[in-house]
């Protein structure tokens, strides 16, 4: 029977409307990013939040507990060898109590992150072996040209923690931020492990944390941007295989530009 007119405007009006809706819904936002309930991409609670409908949506987020889990946590640094004095000084309880402790970190953090940040740690201090750089305190990471965070006499600022914290400044501004003496006392990185989990959460949370939508090849940058530049193919190798390995252990998809 033909179309009469009423019906054919009808038809253009439904065609329309549904293809408004599935624009709306798939929004092409990359995975890293909320598709918000009227069809825009973002990361924050606008976008993230109730009524969010595709990607990392917080309507409902698992508690960080839920996320890193002792079986995912296990899983890393059952793989150190049992000599490793990280593996006596990590743990996940550690960890989440550093993660709840400040930063508003829990608030936003989804299963992505997760695998982002798990990825760096992992390759930092491999699988938690590690609380310090490996011959460390035979290295200068003093910049005496830094004014605002002089180093203290006979200390050393060589890399500890989950991301390795180092330099005079890099300690200065995180005592700073977690009002804990860590220019005058920098072993506390290494002796306490809630401590040592909040500095690498600290770095996080200020160098890499505002990169993650540009994918994990940028949070790769900003921790090590030598690796970047070729200076060493093999880290960049390795970081993206734990990522990809967390995504997939998570459930989520670990974007684009994942290599940097």
């Amino acid at each position: 029977m033909p179309l009469t007119k009423t019906s054919s405007v009808f038809l253009i009006f439904l065609f329309g409307f549904y293809s408004q809706t599935a624009k709306s819904q798939f929004c092409g936002c990359s995975p890293i990013l909320c598709c918000s309930e009227h069809g825009f991409c973002g990361y924050s609670d606008d976008y993230c939040g109730s009524p969010c409908r595709s990607g990392p949506c917080r309507t409902s987020r698992d508690p960080i507990d839920k996320i890193v889990t002792q079986q995912f946590f296990d899983g890393i640094i059952d793989q150190a060898p049992n000599g490793c004095a990280g593996k006596r000084f990590y743990t996940r309880e550690s960890f989440l109590k550093a993660a709840n402790a400040t930063f508003d970190f829990t608030d936003t953090v989804t299963r992505l992150e997760i695998a982002a940040m798990f990825a760096h740690f992992t390759h930092e201090t491999e699988h938690f072996c590690y609380i310090e750089e490996v011959n460390g305190s035979s290295r200068d990471y003093c910049d005496e040209s830094n004014r605002q965070y002089p180093c203290v006499p006979g200390k050393g600022y060589y890399g500890r923690g989950p991301i390795q914290l180092a330099w005079n400044f890099m300690y200065g501004a995180c005592d700073v931020d977690l009002k804990l003496d860590l220019l005058g006392q920098p072993e506390l990185v290494g002796s306490n492990s809630t401590v040592s989990f909040l500095t690498g959460l600290w770095f996080w949370m200020n160098n890499v944390k505002p990169v993650l939508t540009e994918g994990f090849g940028a949070t790769i940058k900003a921790i090590n941007v030598m690796e970047c530049d070729g200076g060493n193919s093999g880290a960049v190798s390795a970081r993206t295989g734990y990522y990809k390995d967390y995504c997939k252990q998570l459930g989520v998809d670990p974007g684009a530009n994942i290599t940097c």
